[in-house]
């Protein structure tokens, strides 16, 4: 009894470390990259998705957002050390070895290969394999890009024309334009969050955005946020959107506005709050998507 008590608590310490790893303790990159995708999804379907397609988008982001963790630690694994918030991780620690690292993310990407296969689309497939380029080649972006938040942008918007690409079964232009969003909304809030490290990645090498805006980080944040807006609006209109979509738009621009009181002093625990908080940005602009259609088209079923 004894020897299984041992075993049993090893493996809870391998799967809390391994939880670590994926960051499923820290959800709110689970939902940075859900609420672009639950944009594409409601607007591809006019505000009635296929819910099949929903739940199969919710679980893919859960994996691949896992999976890119976990790439960006093994890419990062001798730089997390020298940064104070990043060096108690499980590979910067040891604690968890190279070895391992692969073969979870391989795991989880076999996964969300197979949670996709029930769709059965070409187009969709081939846009999976760039998304998972994009998710694996962005660690090494940040030692060569002087913005790698918009390769960023990039990588976790990428369920947006893969969401179009399920629902219409192909990529129209408001898909991009949609994209592009995410892509500004990205710089401004990894921005927020490269403000908290920007001494230790100075010291190491990095590079991020808040280091190549210098002091000109926070005006850019906030015309990050106003591009961002520019672009689900003009996505908005095309499709004939109407009070209940701007209204979501005013809430989110009057959060992107708070949180300007948050960075303005560049105070890094204010600055991480602020990145945080972008859940809230996000959430507001599904909102006044689905409420607006929910307002003309009632409840989708």
């Amino acid at each position: 009894m004894g020897g299984m008590r041992i075993s049993i608590d090893k493996l809870r310490e391998r799967l809390d470390l391994y939880e670590k790893l994926m960051r499923l303790d820290k959800p709110i990159g689970i939902l940075l990259l859900l609420w672009p995708t639950l944009w594409a999804l409601w607007l591809a379907a006019d505000g009635a998705p296929d819910w099949r397609v929903v739940w199969i988008f919710c679980l893919g982001t859960v994996l691949m957002r896992s999976a890119g963790c976990v790439i960006n630690d093994l890419a990062d694994r001798d730089f997390d050390p020298h940064v104070r918030r990043t060096r108690d991780r499980p590979l910067a620690a040891g604690k968890v070895s190279v070895r391992e690292a692969l073969l979870l993310f391989a795991a989880l990407v076999a996964c969300a290969v197979v949670v996709v296969l029930p769709l059965r689309s070409t187009l969709l497939a081939g846009l999976c394999a760039v998304a998972l380029f994009l998710a694996a080649s962005y660690p090494l972006t940040k030692r060569f890009l002087a913005i790698p938040q918009a390769y960023l942008g990039l990588a976790f918007g990428f369920g947006i024309p893969m969401a179009y690409a399920a629902q219409l079964g192909q990529v129209p232009p408001d898909a991009w334009w949609l994209l592009l969003a995410n892509v500004f909304w990205a710089v401004a809030y990894d921005t927020e969050y490269a403000m908290v490290d920007r001494a230790d990645d100075l010291k190491i090498g990095i590079r991020t955005s808040a280091i190549t805006f210098g002091r000109a980080d926070v005006p850019a944040v906030m015309a990050c946020y106003a591009l961002t807006l520019a672009a689900i609006a003009l996505v908005g209109h095309r499709q004939g959107l109407g009070v209940g979509f701007y209204l979501g738009l005013a809430v989110a621009a009057t959060i992107a506005g708070y949180h300007y009181t948050l960075i303005r002093e560049r105070d890094p625990g204010r600055c991480f709050a602020a990145f945080r908080h972008n859940n809230w940005f996000g959430a507001s602009v599904f909102a006044g998507i689905a409420v607006d259609f929910f307002l003309v088209r009632g409840f989708p079923g």
